[in-house]
């Protein structure tokens, strides 16, 4: 029986279909022709060629390719190609570069994808994507295309005017924004060449380079204070109005406060109260009181705003809080999360004025233990408005206005400490960037504001009831049902990360535990503890807090891992962070023996808070970062002491002391030696002389510029004489 011959052009045919095939994967999506794709292959006889066309021709029928437009195919995505060979699809959010690659961060993959240029399909920093992902090669990092953007993170953006005769363009100020956006001249709305302006993203076709915008904002000139902030506003997407239908709701409400109302609640208006804010402070949302009780116990009342009293669930004005989700602390304004009329007046609680409130309130004895406790719905008339710098003298001299009751609460606010510090809470110290102003908004002094008695009396009673209330929801008797609550988490740091920092402090002579959670805290309290006043606490400071997970909203609960406390939330700032108002909701509806619509999402309201906290506080450093850049504008040549507060490839990041204004010492401007980075050990090392410059290291600087529009600082190293 002879052997069924083999047709060698079928085999040449079904090996060139792999390698066709092989090569539009490999490009992750890119278009090609049939004489690309042959110089790919490296096919150059003619009959190959033509028989690469008919592959092409072959893959549309098999709907495995797609003529996109005339001559040119693309991978069709819903081929079954795809799933056969491994690949995948994921989602994420893009993390643009200034060069126009990006990377997709993703929960679905364990590294972040890699995105050329040319494959990011239009999409923009911050978006959320579908990504294509191509085979993992060895030794590389993971790469794919993105295929479609989900959501657009931000369509507004604010740059600089070019304005030619026939079309306009909007330079963005935003780094991570790669191109430019056309702007047709019938779409200025009054922009002129080199003002700054904010336009809007309407389309961006298929085949254009550049998205089209229209101006919906002029600015004005680069440099002055107002457009500054505002460009900040817009570029990190926080609202520069409100909304009318919010407007209008906020003046129908009325202040006046009901007898009804008055008798469905506890009446705490002849207790001592009053209220303890930053000086330049106009929302009071949180009022501590006091009374000795009969039994030689103290009631300890911890009084929040009733904002939900206020605002009705699903409303306009409901609405546009969840979207702003947390007011904003820029340096010169606050961008709120209620109007004025709410935030300022009928539900700050202002002193001298009955004010209806949730309330906290607890039975404690001398040494601090909760003997008892109460939650419910108060009405309150605040004695006294004070601000932390009065508070904070009456506790050192112990001389002045209710000096009792405060050195009391002080008293008692150490002793909740103690007990939270015995149970592993970590004793990070924090710092707070300030300014002085003057009338045009230009920064005439910075300053380092530090925690002290007076902030930490208030921090520690709002600690405690934003636990015993989360405690009182989530902690259940066995049997009973789980009841949905929005918590405060904060992860444990991952082992990786701990063994990284570990390593590190024991080069100073430091050792951190990683057994178990006890002997992490206790170790890494006592390490910050022990470095306290030494050239490397700045250093091992911010280590360990790079070190540690960020805290989010969660429906999930897992504890706060920070605080060592297993029940956690948010619940005493509901003028300021709306989970804050969900909880108050959320409290009052279990209290009332009710149960939560199953329409609420608890999940999206986490993931949406946390994301608009994040950018808060991304907008607040901007602005900080601004006004550190303009005091130093015309300091330039002046000479400061500073502290190494990060290294890179390009430059060693310099902290100013006593003002933390942040700039870089360029390495090419090191003339003495080539430096290069030593990552794993944070520092660079000069490769002549083995001179290292370390994070932690004291030094002392020259300012050479001050970048108003990129907000970047530029130092000189000076050398002691």
């Amino acid at each position: 029986m002879s052997k069924k011959k083999t047709n060698p052009n079928k085999v040449l045919r079904e090996a060139l279909k792999k390698e066709v095939i092989d090569v539009f994967l490999s490009k992750g999506g890119q278009k090609l022709n049939y004489k690309q794709l042959s110089k790919q292959l490296g096919v150059t006889d003619k009959k190959e060629k033509l028989l690469v066309q008919d592959i092409l021709d072959q893959l549309v029928n098999d709907k495995k390719l797609l003529e996109a437009n005339r001559g040119k195919y693309e991978l069709n995505q819903q081929s079954s190609i795809i799933p056969l060979i491994g690949h995948s699809y994921i989602t994420g959010v893009v993390d643009m570069t200034p060069s126009g690659k990006a990377y997709v961060i993703s929960s679905e993959v364990e590294e972040d994808v890699r995105i050329t240029s040319n494959n990011t399909n239009r999409a923009l920093h911050g978006d959320t994507v579908k990504v294509f992902l191509f085979p993992k090669r060895k030794d590389r990092k993971l790469e794919g295309q993105i295929i479609e953007v989900i959501t657009r993170s931000q369509s507004r953006f604010v740059g600089t005017m070019q304005i030619s005769k026939q079309y306009a363009f909007l330079i963005p100020d935003k780094i991570s924004m790669p191109v430019d956006i056309f702007i047709p001249l019938n779409e200025l709305n009054g922009a002129t060449q080199g003002i700054k302006a904010v336009a809007e993203i309407v389309d961006w076709p298929e085949r254009a380079k550049n998205p089209f915008g229209k101006i919906i904002k002029v600015l004005g000139a680069s440099g002055t204070n107002e457009v500054e902030i505002q460009s900040i506003m817009v570029d990190f997407n926080l609202p520069l109005s409100f909304d009318q239908a919010s407007l209008k709701i906020a003046e129908s409400i009325n202040k006046n406060i009901d007898e009804k109302d008055i008798r469905a609640r506890r009446d705490f208006r002849k207790v001592t109260t009053f209220t303890i804010d930053p000086p330049d402070a106009k929302d009071f949302d949180d009022a501590v009181s006091l009374k000795k009780l009969q039994n030689g116990n103290w009631e300890v009342g911890v009084h929040i705003a009733d904002v939900a009293h206020y605002i009705k669930e699903g409303n306009a004005l409901d609405k546009e809080a969840y979207e702003r989700a947390t007011s904003v602390y820029l340096v010169d304004r606050v961008i709120l999360m209620l109007p004025e009329r709410l935030s300022n007046d009928i539900c700050s609680l202002k002193p001298k004025e009955d004010k209806l409130c949730f309330s906290a309130v607890f039975e404690m004895s001398d040494d601090g233990k909760i003997l008892n406790r109460w939650f419910g719905k108060s009405i309150i008339n605040s004695d006294k408005r004070f601000n932390y710098d009065e508070v904070q003298l009456i506790i050192e001299t112990q001389k002045g206005e209710f000096v009792n009751e405060i050195l009391l609460l002080d008293k008692l606010a150490k002793k909740l400490r103690e007990q939270r510090f015995r149970k592993g809470s970590i004793a990070f110290e924090t710092v707070e960037v300030k300014f002085i102003l003057d009338d045009k908004g230009k920064p005439i002094d910075v300053y380092i504001k530090e925690s002290k008695d007076a902030h930490k009396l208030i921090e520690d009673f709002m600690l405690l009831a934003n636990r015993e209330v989360a405690t009182l929801i989530g902690k259940t008797n066995k049997g009973e049902a789980e009841r949905p609550f929005l918590y405060r988490v904060h992860d444990e740091p991952s082992q990786e990360k701990l063994h990284t920092f570990s390593d590190f402090v024991r080069k100073f002579g430091y050792k951190i535990q990683t057994d178990n959670r006890k002997s992490v805290i206790n170790s890494l309290n006592n390490v910050l503890k022990d470095v306290n006043g030494k050239g490397e606490e700045n250093l091992i400071s911010t280590l360990a807090i790079r070190t540690m997970q960020k805290a989010v909203y969660s429906h999930e609960n897992i504890g706060h891992y920070g605080l060592a406390f297993d029940y956690y939330t948010h619940f005493t700032s509901p003028i300021r962070r709306y989970p804050d108002l969900v909880v108050h909701r959320l409290l009052d509806t279990y209290l009332q023996k009710k149960y939560p619509p199953k329409s609420l999402d608890l999940e999206s309201i986490g993931k949406h808070t946390s994301e608009r906290e994040k950018v808060a506080s991304e907008a607040e450093r901007a602005s900080i970062k601004y006004k550190q850049v303009e005091f130093l504008s015309d300091k330039i040549g002046k000479i400061f002491n500073g502290i190494i507060s990060g290294v890179s490839k390009w430059g060693i990041f310099v902290e100013i002391e006593g003002n933390k204004c942040e700039g870089m010492v360029q390495l090419k401007d090191i003339e003495e030696d080539f430096y290069y980075l030593d990552e794993e050990n944070y520092c660079v090392v000069g490769q002549r002389y083995g001179r290292k410059y370390q994070l932690g290291d004291k030094v002392r600087i020259k300012v050479k510029k001050a970048d108003l529009l990129k907000k970047q600082l530029d130092f000189l190293f000076i050398e002691d004489e």
